[in-house]
């Protein structure tokens, strides 16, 4: 396993982070498809294995189950805290990231994860009803009381990103060091200014969806698998754009076959030839760890990465917030409250 940094925080991470939205207790009401607690520690255990060290959840994922399961498994397989990277969010609960939600989430996290820290600790939106100032200063005061190792941002548009990071170079607190944004081969909208803002701060960029929940790993468009058949947020995400998008799938499957490789690790490849540190993968079962690591020796040309990018046309926004009085964007859907359920 090759190994890279995060940003500019100094932690060492695995180029593959596990994402926790496929850990946690089911709910008929939105995620029907994740893994329960046996099924999350197994994913863990051949992550950790393969050296994989990076493992990203959130407080609503699952409803608070997926750091309680991610937390059990670490245990149970006896891991040392110092060799895991641990990831999670603040955002879709009461408050969103007022100071008080800021302080009472992130005890509620440390307990559920059953740890005195965290590595990474973002905000999983921007926050229109908060002042920017409140919310920088409440996440440094979480660094220098120890709570937190390093701070990162998600979907949001790039002068939101700027705004916050000037601010906190401004009164000396600290910046964020990783951007958890949508990015794939069918959504490269935030190459326009997000990454390169991104960058400008010296920032890991660590994509959700890097396989577009699944679509870049078939050749048709739909599947009977459960989370195909009943994620409408993933249907809200991408299907508006299937005719754009299919004649993209195509090329990634023709370059799957012509590589001897699957769909996915032609999906993943791309990201790490685009400069990527970490996209998140979600994985079903310890398989699909396997499947993700092997892509890390698929080395594509740039007449294929060309050729992968052509037909690429522009999309709808997916990912950030709409602002007041917008109609809000694809892809947004807030889970119910954390705080009122666990």
């Amino acid at each position: 396993m090759r190994y890279t940094t995060l940003g500019h925080s100094g932690i060492t991470i695995s180029p593959i982070c596990i994402g926790g939205m496929s850990f946690g207790e089911a709910s008929p009401d939105f995620h029907q498809w994740t893994l329960d607690a046996a099924g999350t520690k197994g994913v863990i255990k051949r992550a950790l294995e393969l050296g994989i060290n990076f493992i990203d959840t959130a407080n609503c994922y699952a409803f608070g189950t997926s750091e309680e399961y991610i937390g059990a498994a670490l245990r149970n397989l006896g891991v040392r805290r110092e060799d895991v990277v641990l990831a999670s969010k603040v955002f879709f609960n009461e408050g969103h990231l007022s100071r008080e939600a800021i302080n009472r989430e992130i005890e509620s996290t440390l307990k559920r994860l059953g740890t005195d820290y965290l590595d990474l600790y973002i905000i999983h939106r921007f926050d229109y009803g908060t002042p920017i100032e409140e919310t920088m200063e409440a996440l440094d005061a979480l660094v220098r009381a120890g709570k937190v190792r390093a701070l990162g941002a998600s979907a949001m548009y790039a002068y939101q990103l700027h705004n916050m990071q000037h601010v906190a170079q401004q009164n000396g607190w600290t910046t964020f060091t990783s951007m958890q944004n949508h990015y794939n081969l069918l959504y490269r909208e935030d190459e326009r200014e997000l990454i390169p803002v991104c960058r400008q701060f010296d920032m890991a960029l660590t994509p959700y969806s890097p396989m577009a929940s699944g679509h870049l790993c078939r050749s048709t468009w739909n599947s009977d698998s459960k989370r195909s058949t009943t994620d409408s947020t993933m249907r809200n995400k991408y299907d508006a754009a299937e005719a754009m998008d299919m004649p993209i799938i195509a090329r990634v499957a023709e370059l799957a076959e012509r590589h001897g490789v699957s769909m996915a690790q032609i999906a993943l490849a791309w990201h790490w030839a685009r400069g990527v540190e970490a996209p998140i993968v979600g994985c079903s079962k310890p398989e699909r760890v396997d499947e993700a690591v092997a892509a890390l020796d698929v080395s594509l040309s740039d007449e294929e990465l060309a050729y992968l990018e052509e037909l690429y046309v522009a999309h709808e926004l997916v990912g950030p917030q709409a602002r007041p009085g917008e109609k809000p964007l694809a892809g947004t859907t807030t889970p119910k409250l954390v705080s009122t359920l666990r």
